[in-house]
């Protein structure tokens, strides 16, 4: 399989060519030593996007151990603004300039998918959203994925690895093909609810597919009558060939399903979903699986860009034209973030820049996923899409 391991990307081979080349270039100048303050930063964020979440630093971490450079980061799951300093990596260039490409990765593609999930989840609010978007995904980051999600706000994420990774049981319910097999087998497609009651253990929560064969509302009332008690709720994954108009179909389902007594059920949406479909059915809905839009997000565009380098003991601010030279500390000033340099007195509230990795030695722990989720859901309390 076309993927890489850790060996792979701590050695640089990750890398853009031209990183190699220009370590090649330094160490011939006898610039080798130099050392430079390099900050990541979002200069423009998606169109409509008014604030990003930041995360993916416990990866970072895990790159730079043991590199002789020193890192300051936001704390992972801070929520932050066009500008913003993200982190800082201080030390010798060649330290870390043929890790750039894989640090950009990583933060862009965390950040990128946890933001998704976090306005998704800043509309569903108390009611559930589950990532269900591993399949829209190349295996070998699906367990990224699922963190990057989970932390950014989903209640649960589908895969069985990524789940286990990040401590939580996965959920889900039942795919179109488990119908499929009794129907063709039985000729009665509703023994499938029957023999996945029978089967799975008390904790799985009993939620049925009711859209493969006939009428959403015929279905549900069918898996009601036959599980009872027992159905906790009911998906609708109805195809898009035959969705007409979505939020019709839940309210007929809820109907019918409130109508003959069953009011308990709760119903669950998925199936090509993101803010506006959401939005759309948050007050009829139980809970959403969410996938594909939260697996293939807008891309937020995290930069890298040496800020400083160190001259004769000096540090002296230097950038690209379009950028702002200098080592910056950011503030969290009530509902706003100011930066400001880092030497320089605090202009309000409190700093988001800390020290995670010195010299090489990791001296601040990233906290647990549970506790990272929790960080963003209150921050998400605060803030409008």
């Amino acid at each position: 399989m076309h993927i890489a391991t850790l060996s792979d990307v701590l050695s640089g081979k990750t890398t853009d060519i031209y990183f190699v080349r220009t370590v090649e270039v330094l160490k011939n100048a006898g610039l080798a030593d130099v050392k430079v303050r390099a900050e990541f930063h979002v200069s423009s964020l998606p169109k409509g996007y008014k604030w990003a979440l930041f995360t993916g630093l416990k990866e970072v971490v895990e790159v730079l151990r043991g590199r002789k450079v020193t890192l300051y980061a936001m704390p992972e799951g801070t929520l932050f603004y066009e500008n913003d300093p993200l982190m800082v990596v201080e030390g010798p260039y060649l330290e870390f300039a043929v890790l750039e490409t894989a640090l950009l990765g990583i933060v862009r593609h965390y950040s990128s998918i946890s933001t998704k999930a976090a306005r998704v989840k800043k509309i569903v609010g108390e009611k559930t959203c589950l990532f269900f978007g591993a399949r829209a995904l190349h295996p070998a980051i699906q367990p990224m994925a699922d963190r990057a999600a989970y932390i950014g706000g989903c209640d649960g994420v589908a895969t069985v690895m990524g789940a286990e990774l990040i401590g939580i049981r996965p959920s889900g319910t039942m795919p179109h093909a488990l119908m499929i097999i009794f129907k063709a087998t039985t000729g009665d497609h509703t023994l499938a609810w029957v023999w996945f009651d029978r089967t799975m253990p008390p904790e799985v929560s009993r939620i049925v597919l009711v859209d493969t064969f006939i009428d959403e509302r015929e279905e549900a009332l069918l898996a009601a009558r036959l599980l009872g008690d027992r159905l906790y709720g009911v998906r609708l994954d109805t195809p898009s060939s035959r969705r007409g108009n979505m939020r019709k179909i839940v309210e007929e389902v809820r109907w019918a399903l409130d109508l003959h007594g069953y009011r308990n059920v709760k119903i669950f949406v998925s199936g090509g979903l993101d803010e506006t479909q959401v939005e759309a059915l948050k007050d009829i809905a139980d809970g959403f699986g969410v996938g594909t839009s939260i697996a293939f997000p807008p891309s937020v565009d995290v930069a890298m860009d040496i800020v400083e380098v160190e001259v004769d003991g000096r540090w002296v601010p230097i950038t690209k034209r379009g950028k702002l030279p200098g080592f910056k500390q950011v503030y969290k000033c009530g509902s706003k973030h100011v930066f400001a340099p880092w030497d320089s007195p605090p202009p309000c509230g409190e700093p988001l820049l800390a020290k995670w990795i010195e010299d090489g030695r990791v001296v601040r722990e990233v906290p647990a996923e549970r506790e990272i989720r929790d960080y963003v859901l209150r921050q998400l309390a605060e803030v409008e899409l």
